[in-house]
């Protein structure tokens, strides 16, 4: 059986078809109408999916890696940054419009998949894949299976408490992780810091001079305490970064040293990697839902 993949992300969604050994037969981004509002969305994953289908005579199956999760209860998305998401059934409205079983992951568990599977952590049991971007996130792979907990939300470590009474976070909490260390919440620290508006690569080009340092102390501490208290509950085999603030470079020298430091052990060792399949993770992951 030949596997269809759909990443649908805030501005663009990418549809993938893999044969029965992951190679690729067809590929295809446009652009996600989330300006539109739900309908056009539907629309958008419908006209991608049955694109994909013609070049193919074989079956296929399909998975979807949205942003937010699927209540267990209701079927209605929640907890998504594409906010015309929330609320809606999604998933049941794509199986009646295609006729088809559709399986449905949130895109940090997609990824864990893909990397766990495909990527960096291929090999190894217990897996924790970390989304660093415009928000922070996670996904448990255990022996190539997801895990998702009774409420659907294991791996969210961005919701959980960084700082009590701290930054106001969207979810109506204070003090989140994502708060701290997504790339807005980074750059907004930056601007804090020193008054002037820059991108997260563009900080990182230089960090020696002094009030550079405070923000790069200040980011090593939150990241440090926050993967920490991860490990200290999950002890994972491999964690695998992804994310654009993944792309930092000393997160895998002096912040896996600490993450080391805070962890409830003398003895730690826990890999801390960068992903192999980058911005594909998500659509690759989708693919290997069928197989979770």
């Amino acid at each position: 059986m030949h596997k269809i993949g759909i990443d649908l992300g805030g501005t663009k969604t990418e549809g993938i078809l893999l044969d029965e050994k992951y190679d690729i037969i067809e590929r295809k981004r446009i652009k996600t109408p989330q300006e539109n509002g739900y309908d056009s969305i539907v629309k958008s994953i419908t006209f991608l999916i049955n694109d994909l289908k013609k070049k193919t005579s074989e079956k296929t199956s399909i998975g979807l890696c949205t942003p937010g999760v699927t209540d267990p209860n209701s079927g209605l998305i929640k907890n998504s940054n594409t906010q015309c998401l929330i609320g809606m059934p999604l998933k049941n409205d794509l199986e009646n419009i295609l006729d088809q079983k559709i399986l449905m992951e949130n895109d940090a568990n997609c990824f864990a998949l893909a990397e766990s599977l495909l990527g960096s952590a291929k090999g190894h049991e217990v897996v924790f894949g970390v989304i660093m971007g415009t928000g922070v996130g996670g996904g448990i792979v255990i022996n190539g299976t997801i895990h998702k907990g009774r409420s659907n939300i294991a791996g969210e470590w961005g919701h959980h408490i960084l700082h009590p009474n701290g930054n106001e976070c969207y979810c109506g909490k204070q003090g989140c992780v994502e708060t701290y260390i997504s790339g807005p919440a980074l750059e907004r620290r930056w601007f804090e810091i020193t008054g002037t508006k820059e991108s997260l690569q563009s900080i990182t080009q230089n960090l020696s001079f002094k009030k550079a340092e405070q923000w790069k102390s200040e980011f090593l501490e939150n990241f440090g305490v926050a993967l920490a208290n991860v490990v200290d509950i999950l002890d994972p085999d491999v964690i695998v970064l992804g994310g654009g603030v993944s792309n930092v470079s000393f997160l895998y020298d002096e912040g896996k040293k600490a993450v080391y430091e805070k962890v409830f052990s003398d003895l730690v060792n826990t890999p801390i990697l960068k992903n192999k399949l980058g911005d594909s993770a998500g659509v690759f992951g989708a693919c290997l839902l069928n197989n979770s």
